[in-house]
């Protein structure tokens, strides 16, 4: 009996259960159904905003970079020289004295250089070959005289610039200048020891405003250090935006330690380069390599934004260019830049070794998207074309976009996502003179480069920046 009441009470239950799961089951739907549409919703708003905000921060007149690097070339020039009338020469203390404005640039005199306009990419120009060069010999070349700089500088950074208590922070943020990692090419920290020695030749043509510092050679070594930490630190927050795998043949930074350790390692080497930045105790030279990592970000948000499908051709290559420049161009002119400003030499030798490591810069990156086509992947360090695989349109595919303009515009603009889309457009890139373009104004850049430190008298080292230059566009790694 009682067995039985309990197999009845069972069933009431179960049915009872039933008709309340068949009322709430319409509910559950339309809640699940709101929420998914609200996250539709909320990620289309994000989206929509994100967009906005590339499109905004990748203009070069946006007002999210601040007024002194948006200002026309009437502007600037008024305001700079308004500012050279007023302000006296900086010295260390004289904001004791009420001389310095913290809203002032601290050279005034070189306002233009450090807010380059970047207004003249020279995309009608062909290389003259005619520029002469130096006899290469043990004395002028570049890896030679370098050498023995270069074979302690990992070694430095890794022992006296890299110090963490925290054992897996350290161990990341030295992963690039650990023995057996230490692969890659130093053009930068290079360039600056080079032509540092270069300009020892031109002690004439120091400033009368303060002496020449003792531990010159000491300092700008260092310096040749912190460009190379700065320049690390942003391939390790590169790897992680561009999903990338291998770095200069071996794991990604955030292959082997994770994203979150691969950024807070990247953030980690930039803080410890702007506490030796600041030891250097020359005010202009903080000012002009703090503006290498705001170029750095810049660059990466046009980057993230990619090609308007809009633009002509040449707006979209000038676009690149300039992306060019803030990634890669703006931390070897503005390193080229600090090593004379340490220097005290006049404002002719410092635009000089600005103007070298501008135009190298943009031509060593020129040549790289050369290699993404034409460089095997073990030479590289990365799978060959990387660029056209992360969505990268890069200048053979801009200049062939200029013959097959159709195809190629809306590959551009999908970020080459459809499936074939890489595959096509390499074989339109081939069948275009897309990468002899590249190659060609590559060499233009070179020639200016050469043009800018051929500034500087003669010397062993000065012929081995002219070399340095030209081994850049015959590399193929």
């Amino acid at each position: 009996m009682l067995s039985a009441a309990r197999t009845t009470t069972a069933k009431l239950l179960a049915r009872k259960g039933d008709i309340i799961s068949s009322h709430l089951k319409p509910c559950i739907q339309h809640r699940n159904m709101a929420s998914s549409m609200a996250s539709f919703v909320q990620e289309s708003i994000k989206d929509a905003v994100k967009s906005s905000m590339l499109k905004e921060a990748a203009r070069p007149d946006s007002k999210l970079w601040g007024d002194s690097t948006t200002d026309t070339q009437a502007e600037r020039s008024g305001n700079l020289a308004a500012h050279t009338q007023n302000q006296t020469p900086y010295h260390s203390k004289s904001y004791l004295n009420g001389d310095v404005n913290v809203d002032n640039p601290i050279s005034p005199t070189r306002l233009e250089m450090l807010h380059d306009p970047l207004d003249e990419w020279y995309l009608d120009e062909k290389p003259s070959n005619s520029l002469s060069t130096p006899p290469l010999s043990p004395e002028t070349d570049p890896f030679i005289l370098s050498k023995n700089d270069m074979l302690t500088l990992s070694e430095s950074i890794r022992t006296d610039l890299i110090g963490s208590d925290h054992p897996v922070l350290s161990q990341a943020a030295s992963y690039f200048f650990d023995e057996g990692q230490d692969g890659g090419k130093k053009v930068r920290p290079m360039m600056v020891l080079l032509l540092s020695r270069a300009m020892e030749s031109n002690s004439t043509n120091t400033s009368d405003v303060n002496p020449v510092r003792p531990d010159l050679f000491q300092a700008q070594r260092r310096l040749a250090e912190i460009s190379e930490m700065i320049h690390t630190a942003s391939l390790f927050h590169d790897d992680v935006i561009d999903g990338a795998d291998t770095r200069r043949g071996a794991p990604a930074v955030h292959k082997v330690f994770g994203n979150k350790m691969a950024i807070l390692a990247g953030d980690y080497l930039l803080a410890r380069a702007s506490i030796f930045l600041a030891r250097l105790r020359d005010v202009e030279v903080v000012e002009t390599m703090s503006t290498i990592i705001e170029h750095l970000v810049r660059g990466e948000v046009m980057q993230m934004k990619g090609a308007d499908v809009n633009d002509s051709g040449n707006e979209r290559m000038v676009q690149y260019l300039r992306k060019n420049f803030y990634k890669t161009a703006s931390l070897m002119a503005n390193s080229c830049k600090s090593a004379a400003i340490l220097g005290n030499y006049n404002d002719k030798i410092v635009g000089a070794s600005y103007k070298y490591g501008k135009h190298l810069g943009v031509a060593f990156q020129l040549v790289d998207d050369v290699l993404d086509y034409d460089g095997s992947a073990s030479a590289m360090g990365k799978p060959a074309l990387s660029d056209l695989n992360a969505g990268l349109a890069t200048a053979p595919v801009l200049f062939a976009a200029e013959k097959f303009p159709d195809e190629l515009s809306s590959m551009i603009g999908r970020k080459f996502k459809i499936d074939g889309d890489v595959e096509r457009a390499v074989e339109l890139v081939r069948k275009s003179d897309g990468i002899q373009r590249t190659k060609d104004l590559a060499q233009v850049h070179v020639e200016l480069a050469i043009q800018s430190i051929s500034e500087l008298e003669k010397s062993n080292y000065r012929d081995s920046l002219i070399h340095l230059a030209h081994k850049v566009v015959d590399r193929s790694r």
